[in-house]
């Protein structure tokens, strides 16, 4: 089983101008009942539970310090680039997956909405290097450390984690600020992508960056 506190070579000082918050799917499609049928069954209970009562206020609370010392805040949620969805990626195709380009559905909830001056990147697929030039903006903006948080934890955030590492980045996932739709699978994938990141709360991560030096 995983636990807190985790030891990793990525454990580093987070560097100031170099320091990035991403953000993973946390868009309307997935959180709210009436676009998600599937949010009001039992099987969903611990999911929207984790996900409104601490992902979405930790969450919150990460914005808010990013945002406050000035350091770049990217969003990506799933959205076609058309409204009838021919440019989405094989994969959504099968898996029936289309959120049209501009659909209130697609919008990130009202909680995290983006400012005007925050990078948002539509993605139709699971990773978000795969299907957006996140890797370029985040080379231009000169990120080498990239916190990680957002839904769910074993599928597009784990993708995230992994191929931000493999470019490169110093990947710190944000435990607490991130839900899946059991305990088990949650657990199950900080243990398999601890290799790949530092992973810590909240409160520790929102301590690094108080003590970042400009």
């Amino acid at each position: 089983m995983f636990s807190l506190p985790h030891r990793s070579p990525r454990d580093l000082p987070f560097t100031h101008d170099h320091t990035a918050l991403l953000l993973v799917d946390m868009q309307r499609a997935w959180l709210e009942p009436q676009f998600d049928a599937h949010l009001n069954t039992a099987e969903a209970e611990y999911f929207i539970r984790r996900a409104r009562q601490q992902v979405i206020p930790n969450q919150q609370r990460l914005l808010n310090a990013l945002r406050a010392a000035r350091h770049n805040v990217l969003h990506t949620h799933i959205e076609s680039l058309t409204a009838d969805g021919r440019d989405r990626s094989l994969d959504h195709k099968l898996s029936d997956m289309h959120l049209p380009k501009g659909s209130p559905e697609a919008q990130i909830i009202a909680e995290l909405a983006p400012l005007e001056n925050e990078i948002v990147l539509p993605k139709t697929s699971s990773g978000v290097f795969n299907s957006t030039n996140i890797d370029y903006v985040l080379r231009n903006l000169q990120t080498r450390h990239l916190i990680i948080a957002g839904i769910v934890t074993d599928q597009c955030v784990d993708m995230a984690v992994r191929d931000a590492a493999d470019r490169g980045y110093l990947v710190t996932l944000v435990e607490d600020a991130c839900a899946t739709y059991t305990e088990q699978r949650h657990l199950a994938c900080l243990n398999a992508i601890k290799g790949y990141c530092w992973i810590a709360d909240t409160d520790t991560v929102l301590g690094r960056l108080q003590e970042m030096q400009p």
